[in-house]
């Protein structure tokens, strides 16, 4: 793998900015990540799926024990549907919280069909340490290559107004923005918010990878990406299905980090399907070691992140 990567290197245009960002974060402990649901899929396809608060909460400990600092959650309704309803979001910080007093909770704001004031209406009633936001507007889908017909497309709206409105309210209530990026367009989607002082030096980037209207999880892709990335920004890879492996062997390699989780991926490299986040997880710290990377403690990843726990989280 690493000679993999070192000679798309040697390809790259932008070689000397890549080579920087390895020697400025190669160092660095890797940051882990575990998404612990999603919204797209169901226990039809995946049995372990967590649905409610408290299925939610015995996931996070599971993720947390096993090495993850922060925890990505979207809300579902106790028969798995997906869910914007306060209350459910209060209930799942509540049983995230008492399993896990430091664990990093990052949630959702991205959906289909619902205004932007429903998709942040959580943030100021749970104050969440980060929450994710996307980068743009985008065809999304999930297309089956087996059945040969999508089972699921829909427009993804994400103005600039879209965004702004968003960040502003993860601003105004102590929010990290953690801003997925599903094309290279959308990296750069981040630099007139960041001119108009909307997003802040500790905002994420996460570059997602292998959704079907996005950009493909590939190697070079991937580079591509990483290179796109303003210099000493925190970054990790998101890739979809049985590539995020690949890919986050790549993102070792090149000094950054990486998430897991049934959201992602319900395979292990083995080619087992996954019967908890804590598995995934207890591979993705696996893959980290192998590739010559220590994985951060919560406590490490506060730090990194400069998002301290919110003295109404304290336990």
């Amino acid at each position: 793998m690493v000679k993999k990567v070192l000679m798309h290197l040697k390809k790259n245009e932008n070689q000397t900015g890549l080579e920087n960002k390895i020697k400025n974060m190669s160092q660095k402990k890797l940051i882990l990540s575990a998404a612990l649901t999603g919204a797209a899929t169901n226990r039809s396809h995946c049995p372990y799926i967590p649905y409610t608060p408290k299925e939610l909460g015995e996931e996070a400990k599971r993720a947390v024990d096993a090495g993850a600092s922060i925890v990505h959650i979207h809300a579902r309704e106790d028969d798995g549907a997906p869910s914007w309803r306060t209350e459910v979001f209060e209930q799942i910080h509540e049983e995230v919280r008492k399993r896990c007093p430091n664990v990093i909770i990052n949630y959702s704001t991205g959906a289909f069909m619902l205004s932007v004031e429903e998709r942040i209406k959580h943030l100021p009633a749970t104050k969440p340490d980060m929450a994710a936001f996307n980068m743009g507007s985008m065809n999304y889908a999930l297309f089956s290559k087996k059945a040969n017909q999508f089972l699921l497309s829909g427009v993804f709206e994400n103005s600039f107004e879209t965004m702004m409105t968003v960040v502003k309210t993860m601003n105004e209530n102590g929010v990290t923005p953690e801003m997925e990026c599903f094309d290279t367009g959308h990296i750069r989607n981040a630099e007139p918010l960041r001119k108009m002082g909307l997003i802040p030096d500790n905002a994420c980037y996460s570059l997602v990878m292998g959704v079907m209207g996005g950009i493909p999880a590939t190697t070079p892709n991937l580079l591509h990406q990483i290179s796109q990335v303003p210099e000493g920004s925190f970054w990790q890879v998101i890739a979809i299905s049985r590539k995020q492996w690949q890919m986050a062997a790549v993102a070792c390699t090149m000094g950054g980090n990486f998430r897991v989780g049934l959201e992602d991926n319900f395979y292990l490299p083995n080619n087992e399907m996954a019967t908890s986040n804590g598995e995934c997880v207890e591979w993705g710290v696996k893959l980290a070691h192998m590739m010559g990377r220590e994985v951060a403690t919560i406590d490490e990843a506060r730090k990194m992140l400069k998002t301290p726990l919110k003295e109404t989280d304290h336990v």
